[in-house]
C-alpha cells in the first residue's frame, strides 16, 4: 500500500495551472518538523517535500493559508517516468 499522512505547513506554492489534459494542478513545498521515537531514542525530524494537488482538491489547496499547519493525506510517486525523485500527491487535507 502507498499511503502517506503528514502534518506539515505549506511554505511555497505555485499558481493554479492546467495540465495538457485540462486537469487543474498546483505544486508546492511542504515543511514538516516533529519528534519521533527510533530504537528507543527521541529523534528530531525536519524535512521539506515537494507536493502536488490535482483535480478537485487543487482549488481548495490553491487558497489554503501559507504557513498554516495542515494534515495531508496522499501517496508518493515519481516526479516523472524517468525521474527517481519522489513527489507527494495530495488527495485530501484539513486543519491540524
Amino acid at each position: 500500500m502507498n499511503e502517506l499522512s503528514l502534518v506539515a505547513s505549506i511554505t511555497e506554492r505555485d499558481t493554479l495551472r492546467y495540465t495538457p489534459a485540462g486537469i487543474p494542478i498546483v505544486g508546492a513545498i511542504l515543511q514538516h518538523g516533529s519528534q519521533q521515537m527510533e530504537a528507543g531514542v527521541q529523534r528530531q525530524v525536519e524535512f521539506e517535500i515537494t507536493a502536488v494537488a490535482a483535480g478537485e482538491i487543487s482549488g481548495r489547496f490553491a487558497h489554503a493559508e501559507l504557513g498554516a499547519v495542515h494534515r495531508f493525506t496522499g501517496f508518493l510517486a515519481r516526479k516523472s517516468r524517468h525521474s527517481k525523485a519522489l513527489v507527494f500527491h495530495i488527495i485530501d487535507f484539513s486543519a491540524a
